[in-house]
């Protein structure tokens, strides 16, 4: 992966406008977050290989950055994003890592299911 630069990201999510995708979204704090502090609360979600077609889709804010995909019936948006790649199968892949290199929040979009 390589550090998000918005218009590089721009450009890959324009590819997947007015067409059924595959959207995968997740996002955690780490399965185990209380175990190193009783405090803090173990937060994720996990959603997968589900479709949609996306008729806009914007990368905002400053770095970390992120996504809005406007979607037949709402929105789906992803915040925190400080990477991306579009890998070697042309599935866009977005992704946030805290300081520590651990990933925070990923959106996939992709032709085929993941």
């Amino acid at each position: 992966m390589q550090k998000l630069e918005i218009g590089a990201a721009q450009d890959a999510l324009q590819n997947y406008i007015n067409q059924t995708v595959y959207l995968h979204l997740e996002t955690t704090n780490g399965a185990y977050a209380n175990h190193f502090n009783e405090k803090v609360m173990t937060v994720n979600a996990f959603i997968r290989n589900t479709k949609v077609i996306i008729s806009r889709a914007t990368i905002t804010g400053k770095y970390p950055f992120r996504v809005g995909l406007k979607l037949e019936e709402g929105w789906v948006v992803a915040e925190g994003l400080t990477d991306f790649e579009v890998d070697e199968q042309g599935r866009l892949l977005l992704a946030g890592h805290n300081e520590d290199g651990k990933l925070a929040i990923a959106i996939h979009l992709s032709y085929t299911p993941f």
